[in-house]
C-alpha cells in the first residue's frame, strides 16, 4: 500500500458512449470511475447494443453526486437513486435517467468493465475461470440461524466483490454461497482467488477455489463451454482453504514466481481422462 492521489480532470481513461461519459482513474489495482449520464440515457438503448447482453451484468457500488437514475432488475425489483445516495446495484438490471438533469456518480466497483464487451473480439474468448464456495456453510447456518447467517453472508459477499474488482475480474454468477468469476489473466485469477479466500477467512468462514483456463462462449448473460465445467469440477475436489488449479493454469504461470504443489491426477466427472491438479503455495 502507498499514498496515492489522482484527479478526474486528468483521468487515466475516458470512455464515451452515446449520452454518457466515463472518466476512470487507476489507483494501483483499483479503478474508480466518474459517470455522467445525460437526460434520455438508458442502458438498454445505449449500452446493450455494445455489450450484447440482455441486462447490465456489472456490479456497481458508488455515490450519486447529482441527478436521478431509475433501476429495474430482471426480477422486477426497482430502485431510484438520487443526489446524496450511496448505492449498490447487482448484475442483471436496466437503468435510465429520469428528468432533465444529468446523473453524475462516482463508482468504486463496476466502471472498469462498463460499456466494454468481450464480444469486441469474438463470441469465443480465452479466459481464466474461478469458482469459489464456502466449506461447512450448512453447519454454520444451523449454528447461527437464518438471520445472522444472511447478514454474515451479505458482508462476506461484499468483501469478495471488492477483491474481484481489485483484481480485474468479471462476476459471471453468484452460486449460493460462492462465485463464478472470469479473469483476463491467469496470474490475476489465482491471486484474486486467494484474496477471495482471505476475505472469507476474515469473516470467520472457510472458502476454497477451483481455477482453470480455456475458451468459453458467451450466449447472452450465460458463459458456456467445457472450460466452465472443468473449473467447477476442480472446485469440487479442492480442500477447504485451497486454491486448486489445472495443469493448464500451472503451465501458463511457469516462471511467474507463483508456486504450486502437485496434488496428483483426478478423474473429473463428465470430463475425459485424468487431470493433473496443483495447489497454490501460500
Amino acid at each position: 500500500m502507498q499514498l496515492r492521489r489522482k484527479r478526474f480532470d486528468r483521468p487515466d481513461e475516458i470512455r464515451t458512449v452515446e449520452k454518457a461519459r466515463i472518466e476512470l482513474v487507476e489507483l494501483g489495482e483499483l479503478a474508480i470511475g466518474r459517470a455522467v449520464f445525460e437526460p434520455g440515457w438508458r442502458w438498454s438503448q445505449h449500452v446493450k447494443p455494445i455489450v450484447g447482453t440482455d441486462s447490465c451484468q456489472v456490479h456497481h457500488i458508488g455515490y450519486v453526486v447529482s441527478g436521478h437514475l431509475h433501476i429495474e432488475m430482471t426480477d422486477g425489483a426497482t430502485m431510484d437513486v438520487m443526489g446524496g445516495d450511496a448505492f449498490e446495484i447487482p448484475p442483471g438490471h436496466d437503468a435510465w435517467v429520469v428528468g432533465d438533469e444529468p446523473w453524475v456518480s462516482v463508482d468504486w466497483a463496476g466502471r472498469r468493465l462498463f460499456a466494454k464487451s468481450p464480444r469486441e473480439i469474438s463470441d469465443r474468448i480465452f479466459r481464466t475461470l474461478v469458482f469459489t464456495d464456502l466449506s461447512g456453510s450448512t453447519e454454520t447456518l444451523n449454528r447461527l440461524g437464518d438471520a445472522r447467517w444472511r447478514l454474515l453472508l451479505a458482508e462476506h459477499n461484499e468483501a469478495v466483490r471488492t477483491e474481484i474488482e481489485r483484481f480485474g475480474g468479471r462476476e459471471a454468477k453468484t452460486t449460493g454461497d460462492g462465485f463464478f468469476v472470469l479473469f483476463d489473466s491467469p496470474a490475476r485469477a489465482v491471486r484474486g482467488a486467494a484474496a477471495m479466500i482471505d476475505a472469507a477467512t476474515a469473516h470467520g468462514l472457510t472458502a476454497r477455489a477451483g481455477v482453470h483456463a480455456g475458451e468459453v462462449e458467451l450466449e447472452g448473460d450465460e458463459v458456456r463451454g467445457i472450460a466452465v465445467h472443468a473449473a467447477a469440477r476442480i472446485l469440487g475436489v479442492a480442500q477447504p482453504g485451497e486454491v486448486l488449479v489445472s495443469a493448464t493454469v500451472r503451465d501458463l504461470l511457469s516462471g511467474s514466481g507463483i508456486e504450486f504443489a502437485d496434488r496428483g491426477e483426478y478423474e473429473l466427472r463428465g470430463l475425459d481422462g485424468r487431470r493433473s491438479l496443483a495447489a497454490l503455495i501460500r
